[in-house]
């Protein structure tokens, strides 16, 4: 199974059975925000293309918006939690044991935005993968680190749904 496959796979099952959409897309934003996942499951094309369907399909913009930002926001924070917990057992882990300079890159970046990095790095694929995980490795305070974890959700889950959501339905009628 290719990534184009699997992507309209579940862009189509979205379609055809619009009352899982929030369930669907939690999980998608939930796997593209935890750190050891988001490398595998690059799901924001398939919010991308969801974002498309709600503009043709009638499915409801704001419960799923709800869940894309809620399943972001969650993932980021286990990734805290672990990196809180475990500390640098965390790095001896994959794919970070294999590639150490991308904690070395979170960690500068880290240090350098502190709260905002978090809310930066949601928007940068690789930062994604590893700065809410260096956060808890270095005890960000966890205010802070829910304060921009949660309001970079809710924005990272309008800029991949709302753009096809609503120029979409604007347009959609004109092809009509």
């Amino acid at each position: 199974m290719t990534f184009d496959n699997f992507v309209s796979g579940t862009v189509a099952f979205v379609r055809d059975h619009g009352e899982w959409a929030p369930a669907i897309v939690f999980g998608l934003a939930f796997a593209e925000s935890f750190a050891f996942i988001s490398l595998l499951v690059p799901a924001w094309g398939i919010l991308v293309g969801i974002g498309a369907l709600i503009g043709v399909s009638g499915l409801e913009f704001w419960p799923i918006w709800l869940a894309a930002a809620a399943g972001a926001s969650l993932g980021d924070w286990v990734s805290y939690l672990i990196g809180f917990h475990f500390k640098d057992a965390a790095t001896r882990v994959w794919p970070l044991s294999r590639h150490p300079q991308m904690v070395e890159r979170g960690h500068r970046f880290f240090m350098r935005w502190g709260p905002w990095g978090i809310f930066i790095g949601r928007f940068f694929g690789p930062l994604r993968a590893v700065v809410p995980l260096i956060a808890g490795i270095f005890a960000m305070p966890q205010f802070l680190f829910q304060m921009a974890n949660i309001s970079s959700a809710m924005v990272w889950a309008f800029v991949l749904l709302a753009p096809g959501a609503f120029a979409l339905q604007k347009l959609w009628p004109a092809f009509m």
